[in-house]
């Protein structure tokens, strides 16, 4: 299969071509490991290769079954185990122990017929929006390789973007899908809480606020997606509700007339982009001539800037008690890790167990304020970044905030991390373009980042959507309907 062709499919497309004998799951393999050698240099996407796995499952006698039978696919190198790979999670301390089962979504996938040939790059633990990470160098937009994909599935949606696959592993756990869709002109759905499960070795992600899921080209391969991944198991916490029917019969459904709040200054950057306002403009736009009312809110729905501190004082918590436990695991020392990541984990070890449960039980609050939104207006719209995609490096620390980090690391003064400043930084590293995102993870609502908007640079910057509990559904008829009104999935980058 030429590469022209290969890249005009999309992932249900490209499956019901092998079904009816146009093509092999061998010819779409090669295609997408030419297109991966073609562009994988410039964009870094790509930082494991499961060549052995792949070649066997694309075998004519392998007998590769469901929905997505004989389609190329990555996963992201971060909680999606792939039984004998090493999962690093973009860190040293993990690079060479293989694991020992696949994940649960990893095993529908393969239920689904998906044949998985690599693991995409990811920030060291997921920790960040940009996908940076020292073990394998950075990801790069393939809209403009000066630029970051955005994180935490930045290699993700740069091999999406790029062509390499039209569909490939996710997850999100404070806009980790949505974010690199908005920087790489992707649709991607984040799924309620629950909905997808973490297992086995995992009940819920972070507390509760991460999920797997996908980064796609098209709406129906992220419905299709969702129906195969959704539905707990055995080891999970609990089992919500799972959808009356299948999400992929919701895209082209009408959603009727609705009515969409939208907000586009945030607390934590109060004064967004103009690229952010273009592109909120442009969905506020297609939306009224769909039919739908646009209600402009005269403030945030929820406290945006106590739902970020809360959001962060759990974080850095949570990545204090990871760095922990694989020292504990694996034996290794600060030398395993980023600074960036023993500075976050030195603040997580700085917070009181008190501050750690306010912030977990103050969620009860942000779930209030933004039910009662949702009970007077059936989506909230906002961008999904505040700015275009940063530069490659932008993020860094000075050379002096570096030598004082590495003090108080090496005295075990991480208090002292709170009065230097460093705090502020990384609110502004980790959330200052990308403030609003964290809010559905908290809450567990779904939310979508729709792509509806390029700058005049020519990279991409999508508008969210978060639904109410339940609004899966919801959101890939809205989706949809955009989808068929201002089409994206035949823009290419200039690679």
């Amino acid at each position: 299969m030429q590469d022209d062709e290969y890249q005009r499919h999309d992932g249900l497309a490209l499956a019901g071509l092998v079904a009816d004998g146009q093509v092999t799951a061998r010819e779409l393999l090669d295609a997408a490991r030419a297109r991966a050698a073609a562009v994988g240099p410039r964009i870094n996407a790509i930082v494991a290769d499961l060549d052995g796995q792949a070649d066997a499952r694309a075998a004519p006698d392998a007998g590769l079954e469901g929905p997505f039978a004989g389609v190329p696919f990555l996963i992201k190198d971060l909680g999606q185990d792939y039984a004998g790979v090493p999962t690093s999670g973009g860190s040293r301390s993990l690079a060479a122990i293989p694991a020992a089962e696949h994940a649960t979504v990893v095993q529908r996938w393969l239920d689904a017929g998906l044949v998985i040939f690599g693991k995409t790059n990811t920030p060291e633990f997921g920790a960040k929006g940009i996908t940076e990470p020292e073990l394998f160098g950075p990801a790069r937009n393939p809209w403009d390789t000066d630029r970051t994909p955005g994180g935490s599935s930045g290699g993700a949606a740069a091999a999406v973007a790029a062509g390499i696959v039209p569909v490939a592993g996710a997850s999100d756990g404070g806009g980790s899908i949505r974010i690199p869709a908005g920087a790489c002109g992707l649709f991607g759905l984040k799924a309620g809480r629950g909905l997808v499960p973490s297992g086995p070795l995992v009940g819920e992600g972070l507390h509760g606020s991460a999920t797997h899921g996908v980064v796609s080209r098209s709406v129906r391969d992220s419905a299709a997606m969702l129906d195969l991944l959704a539905g707990g198991t055995p080891e999970s916490p609990y089992d919500p509700p799972r959808p009356a029917g299948p999400l992929l019969a919701e895209v082209g459904r009408d959603p009727g007339r609705l009515r969409i709040g939208v907000r586009v200054p945030s607390a934590i950057t109060p004064d967004p982009d103009r690229e952010a306002y273009a592109a909120v403009a442009a969905a506020t736009t297609a939306l009224d001539e769909l039919g739908h009312e646009i209600v402009e809110l005269a403030e945030a729905p929820y406290d945006d800037a106590a739902l970020a501190k809360d959001f962060l004082t759990a974080w850095f918590v949570h990545l204090a008690w990871q760095v922990d436990e694989i020292k504990r695991r694996t034996g290794c020392g600060d030398a395993g890790f980023e600074r960036d990541t023993l500075i976050m984990a030195a603040l997580g070890r700085a917070t009181s167990g008190v501050d750690f449960c306010g912030a977990l039980e103050r969620r009860q609050l942000h779930v209030r304020r933004l039910a009662a939104f949702h009970a007077e207006h059936d989506l909230l719209l906002t961008p999904t970044l505040a700015t275009p995609p940063p530069r490659i490096g932008q993020f860094d620390l000075p050379a002096p905030v570096q030598l004082l980090a590495d003090g108080v690391l090496r005295t075990r003064t991480g208090r002292v991390l709170r009065h230097v400043g460093l705090v502020d930084r990384m609110i502004e590293q980790n959330l200052g373009w990308v403030p609003y995102t964290q809010l559905a993870n908290l809450t567990g609502r779904p939310a979508a980042s729709i792509p509806l908007h390029w700058t005049a640079d020519g990279v991409p910057l999508g508008v969210q959507l978060v639904a109410a509990p339940g609004g899966e559904g919801l959101l890939l008829r809205v989706a949809g309907q955009l989808e068929q009104a201002r089409p994206w999935a035949d823009r290419r980058p200039p690679l």
